[in-house]
């Protein structure tokens, strides 16, 4: 029987990825990378506003069209493998990342008039200038008594879409009249390569609109006219009315034109989009008692629980949606707005030279901070460097270093970060745990998971599980691929094709007793932390915590 092959299509923060793969395998057989042109580093920015960051839509059709062509090109040279081979697409996406479109679903920023305009372009998921709306969407639903925010922690963020489409309402109107419709960019790029871009046409994914815009069979889809009217007049609008659906269902075909371009035939499946987290969590082998961390910049944190098992709610997750991972499974979701960002920012910002710069200073500070003993840094830091995301929910929350003396070095500091992001990644699965769902085994994923090893220790000592890693380092796109095998017919379930390309690698990073014992003792300072500064409702005293610091740092030092 011929080979069959599918392709994953992952929408970075930066990039664009293409990936071809052997479905009967998971061989990765061909890759390209796009880095979007615009902005900076693809990111458009406003030196007035910290909170800005939007991103071109000509730079995801562009995108779509340079990686998939020349993956495509480069897979030629492997045994089996020919264009008409290749059985489907699936597409993964940043979210959320909300795109003002016009009536044919062209994105406005795409349009004469609007090109320098930014409002009118891509709202990118780490947008955070509608905070205000968030804070004003999360009060009146809890004032009117909505379900609706039940399912996404009980507050809603300024991440999510309702809260930018309100903030554009306000501060940008000549684009939001412009605008037939808002579409997230996991919808947007099946809908623009199958030629179902039309709002009223393209497929909505359960994982976007479950997530990031309240929608849920429950109560009969996405939040009700009276209430979104409620938050803003004219946001009503933009409700759409089509019934949001799992990737493991079709968006569309691939056009001739997109076809042509990109050298494949037209008539490829297309599956229905969703977030890179969740596909890379599909990518990395998620499955019941399985929590996958996607680690980069920030993290996504993803844990499927089976449908036929009743499940509560859960404060302060980012949202269980039905079938938002896998089919079958509720999704979960939760994650920290800054991970590896937080480690760029000390190393750009605060690194003494003689450390070197970029690359070279991360490698130096890792080797130094690997060296010292958990605890004997006498420091504890909190993760919030761009707020927080799980489970406090609130981007206006800051980072915070205590226990530093007239002896503190970079290298110590540098632990201290890493370690807070490790806190933060326990914070997340005590929550889960709470509510009666299991955390069985943690899989990471992402370039951190893959090349720091340190990082990796600290994070199985602190959390006292062990951590494995994805066999492969392109997880998301390697999740977008099964969905596009699932949907050409390679495989009949996507269980099934996870069972045949994905795994772990062989090293496994295994708990050190000692060390778990003493991050036991870090870790309840770090909560009292962050209670007392992310609570209003904590009530306590903070006068012993540098002394504990300081009690646990000369145990460390002493033996």
């Amino acid at each position: 029987m011929a080979d069959k092959f599918a392709i994953g299509v992952d929408y970075g923060t930066n990039s664009v990825r293409a990936l071809v793969v052997n479905t009967s395998t998971g061989e990765e057989i061909g890759t390209a990378v796009y880095d979007y042109p615009s902005g900076d580093a693809g990111i458009l920015l406003d030196p007035r506003d910290p909170n800005v960051a939007r991103q071109n839509p000509a730079d995801y059709i562009n995108g779509f069209v340079e990686s998939v062509k020349q993956a495509v090109e480069q897979a030629k040279g492997a045994a089996g493998f020919s264009p008409a081979a290749v059985a489907g697409i699936g597409v993964d996406t940043t979210g959320s990342t909300p795109i003002p479109v016009d009536a044919d679903g062209v994105a406005l920023a795409c349009k004469e008039g609007f090109k320098d305009h930014p409002a009118a372009h891509a709202w990118l998921w780490k947008d955070h200038t509608s905070h205000g709306e968030a804070i004003e969407i999360t009060r009146l639903a809890t004032e009117r008594g909505e379900p609706y925010l039940a399912k996404c922690g009980g507050v809603y963020s300024s991440e999510w879409y309702w809260a930018k489409i309100t903030h554009c309402l306000r501060t940008a109107p000549e684009v939001a009249a412009a605008a037939a419709s808002w579409v997230e960019l996991a919808d947007f790029v099946p809908a623009y390569v199958t030629g179902t871009a039309a709002p009223d046409k393209c497929a909505r994914g359960i994982c976007a609109a479950g997530h990031k815009a309240m929608y849920h069979e429950a109560w009969g889809g996405l939040p009700s006219v009276a209430f979104l009217e409620a938050v803003e007049p004219g946001l009503s609008r933009f409700r759409y009315e089509t019934k949001a659906v799992p990737s493991d269902q079709k968006a569309g075909e691939l056009t001739e034109e997109i076809a042509a371009k990109v050298g494949l035939p037209a008539g490829v499946p297309v599956a229905v989009g969703a977030f890179d987290a969740h596909m890379g969590a599909v990518g990395a082998g998620a499955g019941d008692g399985t929590l996958v961390k996607i680690m980069g910049t920030s993290t996504c944190d993803c844990l499927p629980a089976p449908l036929a098992k009743e499940l509560p709610d859960i404060p302060g997750l980012c949202g269980i949606v039905p079938e938002s991972i896998l089919p079958g499974f509720y999704g979960l979701e939760a994650g920290q707005s800054a991970v590896g960002d937080i480690f760029n920012w000390f190393v750009k910002n605060l690194t003494p030279a003689s450390y070197g710069t970029g690359g070279d200073a991360h490698v130096a500070l890792t080797d130094e901070a690997a060296q010292l003993k958990p605890g004997a840094t006498g420091l504890v830091a909190l993760d919030w460097n761009n707020g927080n995301r799980t489970i406090l929910v609130d981007p206006l929350l800051t980072g915070l270093l205590i226990g530093q003396t007239l002896h503190t070095t970079a290298a110590e500091v540098y632990r201290a970060l890493v370690e807070a992001t490790a806190f933060g990644a326990l914070t997340i699965i005590k929550r889960v745990e709470e509510y009666g769902v299991s955390v069985e085994e943690v899989v990471n994923c992402g370039g951190i998971a893959e090349k720091n090893a340190f990082v990796m220790q600290v994070y199985a000592d602190v959390c006292n599980r062990p951590m494995k890693v994805s066999r492969s380092a392109q997880t998301c796109a390697l999740g977008a691929a099964i969905f596009g095998g699932v949907v050409g017919g390679a495989h009949s379930s996507v269980t099934a094709a996870q069972a045949a390309m994905t795994g772990v690698k062989e090293k496994v990073y295994t708990p050190i007793p000692e060390n778990a014992a003493v991050y036991a003792e870090l870790y309840k300072i770090y909560r009292t932390l962050h209670d007392a500064f992310g609570s209003k409702e904590w009530s306590g005293s903070l006068s012993s915590v540098m002394k504990d610091l300081i009690a646990i740092r000369d145990k460390a030092r002493k033996g």
